[in-house]
């Protein structure tokens, strides 16, 4: 599988913010090396963010820690591209989350799964999920 990684399933899996989230499905998920792992830099954005809010502290603080992590495990970058961006206008979310909706978008454009714990996204069925339920 193809797995596109929402921003708490990527930490979650890495044993950040909140540990033992993940279920045993989507544990097995993200170590099966057969799969493949995939971060949208939206993410990245969005760890940057909850830091300099306060809500969320890494170890080294979030650039060093993104930039290890990335360098480190093999994950694929799910480009913030035009089609992308343009993908945003084939689905409807009962939100209006941008970095949502980039998501999803990047998960159809590229043919990934999105892994997510998010309640609205897993109702909105916009695109093939991996519920973290």
């Amino acid at each position: 599988m193809r797995l596109l990684l929402d921003t708490h399933i990527w930490l979650w899996s890495r044993g950040e913010s909140t540990p033992d989230r993940l279920t045993r499905r989507v544990a097995r998920a993200i170590e099966d090396s057969r799969n493949e792992l995939w971060i949208s830099p939206v993410s990245t954005w969005e760890v940057l963010s909850l830091c300099g809010k306060g809500r969320l502290k890494l170890q080294g603080g979030p650039v060093a820690w993104i930039s290890k992590v990335l360098a480190g495990d093999s994950y694929r970058e799910a480009p913030l591209s035009h089609d992308v961006v343009l993908g945003t206008e084939t689905f409807a979310l009962p939100h209006h989350d941008p970095m949502d909706m980039f998501l999803v978008a990047s998960a159809k454009v590229y043919g990934l799964t999105l892994v997510t714990a998010d309640a609205k996204l897993l109702a909105a069925k916009a695109c093939r999920v991996l519920a973290n339920r």
